[in-house]
């Protein structure tokens, strides 16, 4: 659950990164150990059948540039696409 504005919130994991987090972990942080912080890991957090998921997909590989993540190329919510 990041603390910033709607749309804003990769810019924590820059954050995260750039005071030394890997990028994998603040993915991960913002991920699946939110959601079990949220007492919700058994159904978001993790891409896997039978849980909820938004999934976006990036230009790049989040694990190695953590900015990649500002490159959007699809997003979907609910299972429904809304950008490609």
């Amino acid at each position: 659950a990041v603390a910033l504005a709607h749309g804003r919130n990769a810019d924590e994991l820059f954050c995260r990164v750039k005071a030394g987090q890997s990028p994998m972990d603040a993915v991960t942080s913002a991920t699946s150990v939110t959601a079990q912080a949220l007492g919700l890991g058994d159904r978001i957090g993790t891409l896997a059948p039978d849980f909820d998921a938004d999934i976006i997909a990036v230009g790049g590989d989040p694990s190695k540039d953590i900015m990649s993540l500002r490159r959007v190329q699809f997003v979907m919510h609910g299972g429904v696409v809304f950008s490609r």
